[in-house]
């Protein structure tokens, strides 16, 4: 066990836990924060998608000690009142089926948002590539973030 200290949805936060932990698992078993979902364990279905720093990231393979010093935003902290204009898109778009993934979708589109306002659906189409969808919503998916890009 080692202290390790971090940025939380925009608060300072030190916990005491093995370095080699993965990050969604210091999210959902230490920390109670259960938005971010576990899908595969390898990073290819996104389900556990959150920002590192701004960055889309799986936090299944990313390791505590990666995130010492750094900001980490989840779910949670993109919109607690659920306000951020992307859950108001997917409210519209009616994306959810099952819901599982769409934590990670949503984290993995604001990334996008983030660092380009306008995207082109071809563009959306390759960001959000990789964060699969069981129920195949995909298309509605393209909807929301594009709807979410014309209301920024």
């Amino acid at each position: 066990m080692s202290s390790v200290s971090l940025t939380l949805n925009g608060k300072p936060t030190t916990v005491n836990v093995d370095p080699a932990t993965p990050l969604l698992w210091l999210l959902r078993e230490h920390l109670q924060m259960t938005g971010t979902k576990f899908g595969c364990g390898i990073a290819q279905c996104g389900a556990c998608t959150v920002h590192v720093d701004g960055e889309a990231t799986r936090s299944c393979v990313m390791p505590v000690s990666a995130v010492a010093g750094k900001s980490v935003t989840t779910i949670e902290g993109l919109s607690p009142d659920g306000s951020h204009r992307l859950q108001k898109a997917w409210v519209a778009e009616q994306v959810p089926q099952c819901g599982y993934c769409q934590s990670g979708q949503i984290m993995q589109a604001a990334s996008l948002l983030a660092k380009n306002k306008k995207p082109s659906r071809e563009e959306i189409v390759q960001h959000m590539n990789g964060n699969i969808c069981r129920c195949g919503t995909y298309q509605r998916i393209v909807k929301a973030v594009q709807r979410a890009a014309q209301e920024a």
